[in-house]
């Protein structure tokens, strides 16, 4: 839907984890005419559901939903990647006259659509990734800290991929360039970005119940699965959060007690990563009621 600027429209819903974006983006995409495009990192791999708190089959009929299990989690997967297949999806979905609501909390992912973000162009490091993923992802991240202090700060800590993939880029042009990170150029669209704002206490309550209702929906048994579809442990723990941590419980390592409190940790922990990165944005607009977004959503589309 174009706008009154001749710029076509997209919302966009974001925020930290367990905040029920998901949830208010299917109303949104029924109440506008929308449709849905996940912009999360780990929901577009197969296989990976309770994980990542994937929206069911059931909620996937009642919106369309685009960039959801499109890539087997043998393969590795960008925020370029993303990009390029996002902008494909959104023209689209405008050409047929509806709405694109992009929903996640991926921010560079979304960062990229919205200040159309120019890739450096470094091809891979087969040499230096062989050597990169023999270490720790915590010593990853302190030597991406001590290459590039800015990128370590939105980067997810735990994610070896992302991390090695930061290092290839730092050590091939010295650091992650600005381009990236502040996303100067025009682009043909006009955004409404919408935070879901949920009280701290409340975040890691509801972080906790959705954590207990992962495992009674079988999260461990998710993970003994890709195990057997061919995937290393080392591989599944790249993905962090519960994924790092649910390998260390099949090897007892861990009692099952300190596995959920060492995820409901990890889960906090991205989840203030993620406001860390969302607040520097001062174009989002944070709201709690759906009522307000409703009503914001109904404004930036001109309806009367």
């Amino acid at each position: 839907m174009e706008s009154r600027g001749g710029k076509d429209n997209i919302i966009i819903i974001l925020g930290p984890t367990s905040s029920g974006k998901s949830t208010v983006a299917i109303k949104l995409a029924r109440k506008f005419n929308g449709e849905i495009i996940s912009a999360d990192s780990r929901q577009i791999y197969r296989g990976m559901d309770i994980g990542t708190g994937k929206v069911t089959a059931t909620e996937q009929k009642i919106a369309r939903h685009w960039m959801l299990d499109i890539v087997s989690p043998k393969k590795n997967y960008s925020a370029a990647l993303f990009k390029k297949e996002a902008e494909k999806i959104i023209s689209d979905i405008l050409g047929r006259k509806k709405v694109p609501i992009i929903c996640g909390g991926t921010g560079f992912w979304i960062k990229s659509i919205v200040d159309n973000v120019n890739f450096p162009r470094v091809k891979p490091d087969w040499k230096l990734r062989k050597k990169l993923g023999d270490l720790s992802a915590t010593k990853l991240f302190s030597m991406l800290k001590k290459l590039d202090r800015e990128r370590s700060k939105s980067i997810d800590k735990k994610n070896k991929v992302r991390l090695i993939r930061a290092i290839e880029i730092c050590k091939k042009l010295g650091q992650v360039p600005q381009g990236i990170i502040s996303g100067l150029r025009s682009t043909d669209y006009r955004f409404l970005q919408i935070g879901i704002d949920v009280p701290r206490e409340l975040l890691h309550e509801k972080i906790r119940k959705r954590l207990k209702k992962r495992f009674r929906d079988g999260l461990v048994e998710e993970v003994r699965t890709l195990k057997r579809t061919g995937l290393s442990w080392k591989k599944i723990q790249s993905f962090g959060l519960c994924y790092f941590w649910i390998p260390l419980y099949l090897a007892e390592k861990i009692s099952l007690d300190e596995l959920e409190e060492r995820i409901y940790l990890a889960e906090k922990d991205y989840a203030k990563r993620q406001m860390t990165w969302f607040r520097k944005d001062k174009r989002i607009i944070w709201l709690r009621s759906y009522a307000d977004i409703e009503q914001e959503a109904k404004r930036f589309l001109s309806y009367s």
